[in-house]
């Protein structure tokens, strides 16, 4: 039984990188979507397309052989713009390297973003 649909998203985008393949198969929905958008906005995936199966469909990801670690983040800590600091150090390998994406009143972003747009809101994911 499935409980967590973007953590089994985001393991199987990092399963099959780090075996090596080219793409690989996940579920959809409007979040794994939006999380998507975000990874290939920032060049960590290719292109991904929807594959309708008659249920809630799945995605078809071109994987890019750049995610050394993806994951998401339990449970979905509040943050506010002057704390992005203290969740890059603990989520983040190093400074200016990966992301964390979060969920906020702008639509889901990542934190560089979010930083932009001086809008806080809940963890969802990290990638680097």
């Amino acid at each position: 039984m499935l409980q967590d649909p973007l953590a089994d998203a985001l393991c199987t985008i990092k399963n099959a990188e780090r075996v090596g393949k080219k793409e690989c198969i996940t579920r959809a929905s409007k979040l794994i979507r939006s999380v998507l958008k975000v990874m290939q906005g920032k060049g960590y995936i290719g292109a991904f397309e929807f594959i309708d199966d008659g249920k809630s469909g799945k995605f078809r990801v071109e994987l890019k052989g750049k995610i050394i670690d993806c994951n998401v983040i339990k449970p979905n800590y509040s943050v506010r713009v002057e704390e992005f600091s203290k969740w890059e150090k603990r989520f983040l390998p190093g400074r200016e390297f990966g992301l964390l994406i979060l969920s906020t009143p702008k639509g889901i972003i990542d934190h560089k973003k979010a930083k932009e747009l001086h809008v806080g809101g809940k963890l969802l994911a990290f990638v680097y």
